[in-house]
Formats: structure tokens, sequence, C-alpha cells
């Protein structure tokens, strides 16, 4: 590992690479076959598969049973999770959201002949032009012109509005003004100021009922390029979540609330904003305390891994096996990617993913168990109602930094929370955000796609520019008298980027699952049972560097925490804890 900040403080990971390790006698336990039941059915919230442990001679993929990939309706892939009760948004607006609804060094301007198409479709739309599948939602008119109206009022002179933007909006706008509903029209123009022909819609306007007054005080502020109090951002999650489309009598303007969520990403959020995304609904009740002395919390960015194996749910079964309690949550299908989640691979084997918090603190206590993954569905319903709004603002809003830093269980014992970042400058505000959670230890990842999981492969001599893949950033409470943080901890910081050659990895690609959930759970299954290649070298890699940096009992050499990794795989002790959640998670009342 290069150490990159801090180098004294963790135990240092710049050693020579560790001796050969000891030939360990591998157990070879049953390979697994998934035998897949009502393939072409809807798969949600049921129990899609049944696994059964059998003796076989190989673990080619058809002799696992895995479904048939070329299936028109496939329950391996990962986009047939999502739900096809969701109204599609309308693709030609969607693609230009995701070029103005960004940050303000991200953001391309549409040209002339692109911003033509995007206004003339939402006009159309407007009208009752457009065949009901292909109409352009309220919520995708709000965070578009929440995107425009922040580039024209906020952002610097390179991502505002090109010239083809603004001929574009001066020929459309007199029909728009007309055509579309106050509180786009507030959304698109809220000061009456941004365009040549004034309305005096957006000065006046003030939502239909007190919770829209409220979102619509605070979007104002938003829509200037300013930024919110913790409790203002607080106090308007609250009014308008759950969201329920179908009770108008109880939801808020899906336009305001999507421009809302897209412009205060597009603000880049404050600490105090971020903190208000996080806590916002801790109030709902105290977890569960799960009696055991140490829990990880993972949380893996929850819109999955679309190219490269996802190893977190392998690397949760190997910690277990040597005390390290692990709690996953996540969701079945979540936009932008739609990528192989760990409660895909879960419900394609035939586990129970509608475990409540206590269920799963029951998994976490089981001493045959010691891990479990709960749903975003089943633990925080009022977040989960937004996932087809998050589908028709194409970008990731702020719940996706703060929804990864979450405690649905707690433990007796010491706590961490690990979690992946992608984009640069994020790691500091999660880590913020865990501290404040008043945990133990954290680590923050860049791992490939922005998951957790770091690689073996070399980093390429052209890579881009920004913090490398394997770069870990992180904390961990100590007693040994260092100086004490502003909140009266003691901690100690690091920042590195992990070279697995340096442990005695041997380089290699990453395996590529492309969407593929079977695929994933082959590759996660095989090394599992010992089968040595890239995908065991790196549920090896993230299981004992997340032992070490986190400070667990036992880790404090980085040759004998990933040494104790491979032990608890090649004794197949790994395996029996993963076949033992998939029974189990069935069993607990």
């Amino acid at each position: 590992m290069k150490v990159l900040h801090n180098p004294g403080s963790l135990h240092p990971l710049t050693s020579p690479a560790p001796a050969k390790i000891p030939a360990v006698k591998t157990f070879k336990p049953p390979i697994l076959k998934f035998v897949p039941a009502n393939l072409h059915r809807p798969i949600r919230r049921r129990r899609a598969f049944t696994l059964n442990a059998v003796m076989t001679d190989s673990s080619k993929m058809e002799e696992l049973g895995f479904p048939d990939e070329d299936s028109v309706r496939n329950p391996a892939i990962s986009t047939a999770y999502r739900r096809s009760e969701l109204p599609r948004p309308n693709q030609t607006v969607l693609e230009a959201q995701g070029r103005v609804c960004t940050g303000p060094t991200q953001t391309k301007p549409l040209t002339e002949q692109q911003a033509f198409k995007v206004l003339d479709t939402i006009l159309k739309s407007a009208k009752g032009e457009l065949k009901e599948e292909n109409k352009v939602s309220k919520a995708q008119l709000g965070a578009f012109f929440a995107g425009m109206t922040i580039r024209a009022n906020a952002f610097p002179e390179a991502t505002q509005w090109s010239e083809g933007e603004r001929r574009a909006m001066n020929a459309f706008w007199p029909e728009l003004v007309r055509t579309l509903p106050h509180d786009v029209i507030f959304i698109a123009d809220p000061e009456g100021s941004i365009m040549g022909l004034a309305s005096c819609v957006g000065p006046h306007y003030t939502g239909q009922d007190p919770r829209e007054m409220r979102l619509v005080g605070a979007l104002r502020e938003v829509l200037a390029g300013g930024h919110l109090g913790y409790e203002e951002v607080q106090g308007v999650l609250r009014d308008v979540l759950p969201l329920d489309p179908e009770d108008k009598s109880r939801g808020v303007s899906e336009s305001l609330l999507s421009a809302f969520l897209i412009g205060q990403r597009m603000n880049r959020e404050t600490d105090r904003e971020l903190k208000a995304y996080c806590l916002a609904f801790d109030d709902v009740g105290p977890p569960p305390v799960a009696d055991v002395e140490s829990l990880t919390h993972y949380g893996e960015p929850y819109d999955g891994n679309t190219r490269f194996f996802r190893s977190t749910l392998f690397v949760a079964a190997v910690r277990s096996c040597y005390g390290q309690s692990c709690l996953l949550h996540g969701m079945d299908w979540m936009p932008p990617k739609g990528g192989v989640t760990e409660e895909q691979m879960l419900q394609f084997m035939g586990a129970n993913t509608q475990l409540t918090a206590l269920q799963a603190k029951q998994l976490i206590e089981d001493e045959n168990v010691g891990f479990a993954y709960v749903s975003l569905r089943e633990v925080r319903p009022s977040l989960y109602s937004l996932v087809g709004l998050r589908e028709h603002i194409k970008k990731r809003p702020p719940l996706a930094t703060s929804e990864k830093i979450q405690q649905f269980v707690r433990a007796r014992g010491k706590e961490a929370i690990v979690a992946g970042f992608y984009h640069e400058g994020y790691e500091e505000p999660l880590l913020m955000l865990m501290r404040r959670r008043g945990i133990h230890a954290g680590l923050v990842i860049k791992g490939e796609e922005g998951a957790l999981s770091m690689t073996t492969r070399l980093r390429l001599p052209n890579a881009s520019k920004g913090l490398p893949v394997n770069y870990c950033s992180g904390f961990r409470s100590t007693t040994n008298g260092s100086a004490l943080e502003a909140d009266g901890v003691s901690r100690k910081t690091f920042r590195m980027e992990v070279n697995a050659k340096d442990y005695g990895f041997e380089p290699s690609d990453t395996p590529r699952t492309d969407r593929s959930v079977a695929k994933n759970i082959e590759l996660g299954i095989a090394a599992l049972r010992g089968e040595k290649g890239p995908a065991y070298d790196r549920i090896v890699l993230n299981a004992g560097v997340a032992d070490h940096l986190l400070g667990c009992d036992g880790a404090e050499d980085i040759t004998s925490a990933l040494d104790r990794a491979r032990e608890a795989i090649d004794s197949g002790k790994a395996l029996k804890r993963f076949l033992n959640y998939i029974k189990m998670s069935h069993k607990v009342k």
C-alpha cells in the first residue's frame, strides 16, 4: 500500500511482500445447484429460486443449473429486477438531464439542435401530443428545468447556458409559459429574471398546501445556488416522504421534489445538508442491538455493479468466520446504473430478502451465520418510495451518499462502517458522517465502479486523473493518549493506496459480470469453494485489508489478516456460513 497521508498513524502497510503462505488443506464442499422456479413471472417480494447442495464433478455454469441468460425476462440479469409498474422516463429528455443536471465543472451544455429537440419534446408532451409511454414526467420536468435554472444563476461561465440553449429557450418560452403547470414555470424562472419575456408566475408561486410551501421556500434558495440549514432539510424530507403519487391528498408535486433533490446535488451539498439526509429518519425508533463484540456496516452504492465482480456479500461470509459480524443493506434495483446488487444475488439463490432489522439482528447473533442483509424496502419504506422518482431525475441525489452511512442494527461492542465512493471530494463528507455516528472505525474505499471491491490488477500508467482505484481513507478510535478531536474522541487517521502485488497477489484483470447476477454468484461461490483465481484473491484482499485498517483484533499485522481470511475459505467455513444464511433467513421470527 502506498501511504499518502499520516504514514505513522496506522500500522505500516509498506513492508515487503509476505513470505510464502504455508499450504492449507483445502476442504471442497459440494457444488451448488440453483433450480429456477417460475422463471418468467415477476420476482419482487417472493422466493424466485430454491437452492440445494448436490454432489457433482464440475462447476461449469450450465451444471450449476443457472437460468438461460438469453431469456426474454431473465432474473439472472440485473435489469430484470426493475419493477414493471414503474413508468419509464422519456429518453430524449433523460439524455439531456444527463448533460445539464450535474456539477459546476461536469455539466455539458446542449447544442442548439439538442436544445430545440428537448424543448420541442417537452412542449408536445405538455400538449398531450405524445403517446402515454413517451410522455415527459413531472419529475423530469422538475429536474431538467432546475438544472437549467441553477446553471443560469450560479454556475461558472463555461457551464452556463450555451448560445444554442439561449436561442432555443427564447424560441419556446412564450408557448411553454402558457402550457406548463405553474410549479414547473416557477422552477424554470423562480424570480422572473432568467427569461427575457417576464412571467409573474415564478415570483408569486407558493405551493398548494403547507408542505409544498415549505418545499417552495427551500427550493428558492437552492435554485439560486444557495444552501440550507440542517433543520430546514430535515423538515422538508419529513413533510414530503413517503412519496405516494397515488394518494393525491398526501403527495406533493414531483416536479418540486425532483428539483429539490437534484438541485442540492448540483450545488454540492454542505456537511450540514448531508447530515440532515443521513439522520432524517433515525427517530423512527431505536434500532435493535445485537449481542456481538464487533459489527461492520457495509455501505455499497445502492445502484449496483454493471461491469465487475461485486465481492462484498462473500467478504461478509468470510469475516463472520472469525467474529467480525457484518450487516449489509441496499436495494433490489436502483437507478441510475441498475446494476447487480446483494439483494438480487440473495433473491436469486432463494434467501429471504424481506428481513426486518430485528430478524437481521438474530442472524448476526447466530454463531453459525454472523452476518445479515436488510433491504431499504423493509427498514426505511419512506426512502424506498423514491425509487421511481430517482430514475426520472437521472443523476444521483444527496441520498446516494447518505444512505451508505446507516446503522439499521447496532452492536453491544465496537462498530465500524465501510463505504464506497467514486467522485473525488465525497470521501471526506462520508467520513464526517461516520464520525457523527459515533462509531469506533470508519473506512471509505474507491473500489471499481465506486463500489467497495478493491482490485488486484495493476494500475495503468495512463490511468485517469484523480484518486486511483484502491484508494482508502479512514480513521479508528484509540486509547493511547493521542490528541483529542473536536468531539472529544481520540482517533488515528490514514490515507493510502492499496497495491495488492506488495502482499503476494499476482496481478490479474477483474472478472467481468456485465450485469449478470448468475455470473457474480458463480464467481463468488467458486471462490468460497476454495478455487484459486481473481475472485478468490479479491475476497481475501478485501476481507484482510478491512480487518487491518479497521483495527480488528488479530489483524494488527496485514499478513496475518490475509492468512486468516484464506483459512476461513480453504477450511470450508465461509461457504458453510453462506449456505447457513440462505437457510436460516427463512427461519428467523
